[in-house]
């Protein structure tokens, strides 16, 4: 394969690696993040009604949220191996999501094994970075149909025998496994594809990055550092503040 850059794809970023828009939109959306956290914790404790996260504005809000992730994900992809893959960053990046995905496993395994993340949204990422590889190089004209054929694939061949934890991964289970968080490769790899295609297109340039909200591209350049800790400090936070009012 020419390593020669292929002008249909964006430009590279600019000097620090990092465009502000898309560091931006990262930083929105672990504000999101963090609202959402914060008011299951909440009911957890029952400081909010039981039931509260299951409700339909609040189940919209969660895909949402973990929509924008993997959606920024494909745009980063793109951005950053779109004139040819640079295979050591590409591999630490990947590590390091793998890494924080393997810690969400074992912590949540051992504070609530009968709901642990077996596959959440740092699972989903990892991998789809991987399959990502295979579309670097697609037009988003073709990436776009295959973004919506994984979507609707799942909802037309669910299948009983995918229903165990080690396939449900996949996401064709007919009844998925209990879990606090499950973004199967089935669906959730169609929104990292579109943030594929979005990048391709450069759409990722009409990000805005106005003033006013320019501190929220800290938080979005460690993103991955933030959504570690986060539910911890959150959760370790409430718990302390009750005991205190005890």
């Amino acid at each position: 394969m020419s390593s020669a850059p292929d002008s249909r794809l964006p430009a590279p970023p600019p000097a620090t690696g990092r465009l502000p828009g898309v560091d931006i939109a990262r930083g929105v959306a672990l504000i999101g993040m963090v609202i959402f956290h914060t008011t299951l914790d909440l009911e957890m404790f029952g400081l909010v009604a039981q039931g509260t996260i299951q409700s339909l504005p609040w189940m919209i809000f969660a895909r949402l949220i973990a929509g924008s992730f993997v959606f920024l994900a494909g745009v980063s992809l793109v951005l950053a191996h779109g004139q040819g893959i640079r295979w050591r960053p590409f591999l630490i990046g990947t590590g390091q999501i793998a890494a924080g995905a393997l810690a969400v496993t074992v912590a949540t395994f051992a504070a609530m094994p009968w709901m642990f993340v077996f596959f959440g949204i740092l699972h989903s990422i990892a991998v789809s970075r991987v399959l990502g590889l295979a579309f670097l190089r697609a037009s988003a004209w073709l990436i776009v149909p295959a973004a919506a054929a994984i979507w609707i694939a799942p909802y037309l061949w669910p299948a009983e025998a995918m229903n165990p934890r080690w396939l449900a991964w996949i996401g064709f289970a007919a009844v998925q496994p209990l879990s606090m968080d499950l973004e199967p490769v089935f669906p959730w790899f169609a929104p990292f594809l579109l943030g594929m295609a979005a990048a391709r297109l450069g759409l990722h340039r009409a990000l805005p990055a106005p003033r006013w909200l320019r501190g929220l591209a800290w938080p979005g350049r460690h993103s991955l550092a933030i959504y570690l800790i986060h539910q911890p400090l959150i959760f370790g936070t409430l718990w302390l503040f009750l005991v205190g009012l005890r």
